[in-house]
């Protein structure tokens, strides 16, 4: 017979979430604490400009294949696709796909072709026959801005993660931890360089790796390793019946839903082959060889973890119940493999749901780390190298005053992130990410291939295919309702959405492509017929690379 009052069962309750929160913020600081000392580790041997671009091209093929896996792996992989499938079942696992098909796009395509004969910026391969200077600006601008939109994703990832993990309500709370996550990745940046960066995206990925291992095999226990009863118990509990497993929950309503999901299976597979954080990777390792070997443990790496996350999805779905649920949806979703954890764990206020909360809540934000210092890199690096050095400069800047310039240009990256970071709570980073893939893949991805593939290509050409699916891809999203005129919009009690698409991949790919032909064809400039020979024999085998 239980004779405990009221007054000692709320005592006993209390202690129990102070001792969770106690596990939980002692895990969070020692995420925080390690790769600060990683960070502080390889800031020892970043003396010279390839040392901080390129890691000092020093990496083997299987760290830099962990090291790509840490880097693509993001906060909208682990938090917003798990999210995704746990609120609009096979529509959200649409994400994994295009995810996991754009990684095998950009190797065939780029990832190799652009190592060998580029440097340490996508610009410099871009650069390699053509005028400098508009071409350099251009590529650079890009690199910034979809480095933008990706920081945007993962900010806003980091700040409902670390909301539930301290167990912060209030906004300004919310945003002091956005402002949190901005100051730490400025520090790997400023202080690590690309070897910093490059070890801190290893340890997260075993990390990540582990816990998504671990997290999958305790939901798949609880149904007896019978995917099927777990597939229709998350049907049963979505409230959706059937519709949860079948196309068209959130994408099949209305033919404007149906070219929007077109829209966002065109960014995703042709967005990767234009992500310069990713494409830099590749700059790291010293041969061509250890860069395919990269590549193929990237490949098992990045194949097995998108695989798991419709056991994260469809788990969080079977398994996340009453307010827990309402969590989940409230955060866009990206709530959604923390609370799966507490739940596999034994359920809130339970030790072990508070230890499994704890763990997947500390390698997300691991992972929120890795990925914002990547992206802050490559970004400081292109204005240091791209526009400091070869546009201004001429040419002339040393490697230290190279890297004085990427240190400061961090920090003005990052207060942007920040900036945008504090009003665009509420949507989901897997949608945002998807935003980035668009404007990549309509920006970057066009110019690369024509320059690495047609011999009449030119300046023009470039700077159109750049500037034009840039323009193009922003401002679509500006008119868009992401922005706009919905009530999951960036900007609330205002609407100027003409634009009914929220991914604008559909129309700005092609525009990209387009503007790059037209301005070829009608520019009177012939790039050097020799310089494009030893461009193709550079990339195909990687003679007279890193020059």
């Amino acid at each position: 017979m239980n004779t405990s009052s009221p007054a000692q069962i709320t005592l006993v309750q209390a202690s129990a979430e102070g001792g969770n929160q106690l596990l939980t913020g002692s895990l969070f600081v020692f995420i925080v604490l390690l790769t600060v000392g990683i960070t502080f580790w390889a800031s020892r041997n970043t003396k010279t400009a390839a040392d901080y671009y390129a890691g000092g091209r020093s990496f083997s093929g299987v760290q830099n294949g962990f090291a790509i896996g840490g880097d693509y792996m993001s906060a909208a992989s682990f938090l917003g696709i798990s999210g995704a499938i746990a609120l609009s079942g096979y529509d959200g696992f649409l994400y994994s796909i295009g995810f996991l098909v754009a990684w095998l796009v950009a190797l065939l395509l780029v990832a190799e072709l652009l190592r060998n004969s580029g440097k340490f910026t996508m610009a410099d391969q871009l650069a390699y026959r053509m005028r400098q200077t508009p071409v350099r600006t251009a590529a650079a601008t890009s690199t910034i801005i979809v480095s933008i939109f990706y920081l945007l994703a993962q900010m806003v990832g980091a700040g409902a993660l670390v909301a539930l993990l301290l167990g912060i309500d209030s906004d300004s709370a919310k945003n002091l931890t956005i402002a949190g996550v901005g100051v730490l990745m400025i520090f790997y940046v400023v202080i690590g360089g690309m070897k910093g960066t490059t070890w801190v995206q290893i340890v997260k990925a075993v990390l990540l790796m582990g816990g998504t291992i671990l997290i999958s095999v305790l939901v798949l226990a609880k149904f007896n390793f019978n995917i099927s009863d777990l597939l229709g118990t998350a049907a049963e509990n979505s409230g959706e019946g059937r519709a949860f497993l079948e196309p068209g929950l959130q994408y099949g309503g209305t033919a404007t839903s149906k070219i929007d999901f077109i829209s966002l299976g065109i960014a995703l597979v042709l967005g990767t082959a234009g992500l310069p954080h990713i494409l830099v990777r590749f700059y790291t390792v010293p041969t061509a060889r250890q860069a395919r070997k990269s590549v193929l443990w990237a490949i098992g790496i990045i194949g097995s973890f998108y695989l798991l996350t419709l056991v994260l999805g469809f788990g969080a779905a079977a398994l996340v119940t009453g307010d827990k649920k309402q969590e989940i949806v409230d955060s866009g979703g990206n709530l959604a493999s923390p609370l799966l954890a507490e739940a596999v764990g034994g359920g809130a206020g339970t030790t072990g749901g508070a230890i499994l909360l704890a763990l997947i809540s500390a390698v997300a934000f691991a992972t929120i780390l890795a990925v914002v210092a990547g992206l802050t890199l490559t970004s400081a690096s292109s204005v240091a190298h791209d526009l400091y050095a070869s546009v201004w400069k001429k040419g002339t800047a040393t490697g230290a005053q190279e890297i004085k310039v990427a240190r400061i240009s961090a920090f003005v990256i990052g207060g942007v992130a920040i900036a945008l970071a504090i009003p665009g709570q509420k949507l989901n980073v897997a949608f945002l990410v998807a935003l980035a893939f668009a404007v990549a893949a309509s920006a970057n991805l066009p110019a690369l291939l024509f320059n690495l593939f047609w011999k009449r290509f030119n300046t023009r050409g470039a700077v159109w295919s750049i500037y034009g699916g840039l323009i193009a891809a922003v401002g679509l999203v500006v008119f868009s309702p992401t922005v706009s005129g919905s009530d999951t919009a960036l900007l609330t009690g205002v609407d100027f959405a003409w634009f009914p698409l929220t991914n604008p991949g559909i129309v700005s790919i092609p525009l990209g492509f387009l503007l790059g032909f037209l301005g070829t064809i009608t520019s009177k400039e012939r790039t050097s017929e020799d310089r494009f020979a030893e461009l193709e024999v550079r990339s195909l085998t990687g003679a007279g690379a890193e020059k």
